[in-house]
């Protein structure tokens, strides 16, 4: 006997609650990083043309993250059982390899830049350096709220929080040449703002990596929410235990679990499944599972350590 306890489709997924953040960080980006590449080719700073493209890289994430948004609020079919949720997750992958290629370009070119610096004008970058500073700590507070519940809100916080230290970094640069007119500065710093970015890219990719491979959610621990149904009366054993996540802030969960034949009949059953699913979304905040009751003497239940975990 099977259960599916479901919220339903219909309900927002975290990125589509936070949407109206996307769109106030989205305008905020794009500003300034039209600002920035006017600056940066009045200036000839390399490391404010880094921190624009990374702003041009943030333009687009923002912008697929917005797009995936809608898409997981389409509705469930027979064809899409958990309609378009994934699509955020997918929006996160193209955010975090955006992010590592906009990251090892800068810094080859940072390394270019070095061993051949150019002409900078200081007074315009700093200028434009506090401007971004200012905007991008806006756009950072406007994403905090939604970083811990949705990896596509994480994925454009992370770039946001990327440009912020772009902004800091090319300041510090601008200051640096101001000071001792040292204009390989503003390559170090391009190059700066290029290994702040790859590491954050590399872990949205790895977290995203976890939800496409369907890893059991890190908040989500399998031995605990075992323990947990084997408390039920009359539970046997708990076999073919697995948990994994459609898209942030939606796990879902299943399990066989094998009870004593006293407890087969229909009354039973549905109490235990009753217990279950209360068990699920109070302890572990599963609001999605799917639990297999197989009575003890059927020739298909599993005894726990026989390889059906």
């Amino acid at each position: 006997m099977s259960h599916g306890h479901g919220h339903s489709h219909g309900h927002a997924t975290a990125g589509q609650r936070h949407r109206g953040r996307l769109v106030a960080a989205l305008a905020i980006t794009v500003t300034v990083m039209l600002v920035e590449v006017v600056a940066a080719w009045l200036t000839g700073s390399l490391a404010l043309l880094a921190d624009a493209g990374h702003m041009l890289s943030d333009a687009a994430g923002l912008t697929i993250a917005l797009i995936a948004t809608w898409l997981a609020a389409r509705p469930a079919t027979d064809r899409w059982t958990f309609g378009w949720q994934r699509a955020e997750i997918l929006a996160a992958l193209t955010n975090g390899v955006i992010l590592a290629v906009v990251g090892v370009s800068v810094i080859i070119e940072g390394v270019r830049r070095v061993q051949h610096p150019e002409g900078v004008e200081s007074g315009l970058m700093l200028a434009v350096g506090v401007v971004g500073l200012v905007a991008n700590l806006v756009a950072l507070r406007l994403l905090s709220p939604g970083r811990g519940e949705s990896l596509n809100v994480r994925g454009a916080y992370l770039e946001v929080l990327g440009d912020l230290l772009g902004s800091v970094a090319v300041i510090a640069a601008a200051v640096v040449i101001s000071v001792t007119g040292w204009e390989g500065a503003d390559a170090v710093a391009s190059i700066a703002i290029g290994v702040l970015i790859v590491p954050r890219a590399a872990s949205l990719l790895r977290d995203v990596a976890r939800v496409l491979l369907e890893g059991a959610p890190l908040e989500l621990e399998l031995a605990a929410v075992r323990v947990h149904l084997k408390r039920a009366p009359g539970v046997v054993a708990v076999h073919d235990l697995h948990a994994w996540t459609i898209t942030s802030g939606v796990p879902v969960l299943s399990a066989h679990v094998v009870i004593d034949d006293e407890e087969a009949s229909a009354a039973g059953m549905c109490r235990l499944l009753d217990t279950f699913a209360a068990c699920l979304e109070g302890h572990f905040d599963v609001e999605h599972s799917t639990i297999q009751l197989e009575p003890a003497s059927h020739h298909r239940a599993h005894p726990e350590g026989t390889g059906h975990r």
